[in-house]
């Protein structure tokens, strides 16, 4: 029991991506004091990137993120907002394909805005993205 317990905290902590169905459909991921959170809903359609961390982002007049891997790129925005706190920036959009091709595709993320840069791990994203993908409406009654 002694060797189980160890075992039990690291699978605990080990940093995942979650997708959850739904109106809306969620992908998340969490590590390092670092939220990830994209939501997607159909009916709108709309979605959003949500990026939390412990410390406040600066206020910056573009946002960009740069995905390192095999299919590697960069895109940027001026349209992110802060929560009044500053610890969460958003991007809301009606399509999300580089975002969704970033994520799925490569190895990791860097977001940047202003001076803060915060880089977070793409392993184990791949399938959630794939199903964040499949998300559709859902057929009213």
């Amino acid at each position: 029991m002694r060797c189980a317990l160890p075992l039990i905290f690291l699978a605990t902590t080990c940093p995942a991506w979650e997708f959850t169905p739904g109106q809306p459909c969620l992908l998340n991921h969490e590590a390092r004091g670092t939220e990830v959170a994209l939501t997607y809903d159909p009916t709108a359609p709309l979605y959003t990137i949500s990026i939390t961390t412990d410390a406040p982002w600066p206020q910056a007049p573009v946002f960009s993120m740069r995905f390192d891997g095999p299919s590697g790129l960069m895109i940027s925005t001026d349209r992110q907002t802060l929560s009044a706190d500053r610890r969460t920036l958003t991007v809301t959009d009606r399509g999300f394909a580089n975002v969704l091709d970033g994520l799925q595709f490569n190895d990791t993320a860097t977001a940047t805005s202003g001076t803060v840069a915060v880089r977070f791990s793409l392993s184990g994203a791949a399938q959630p993205v794939a199903d964040f993908r499949l998300c559709r409406a859902e057929p009213g009654v």
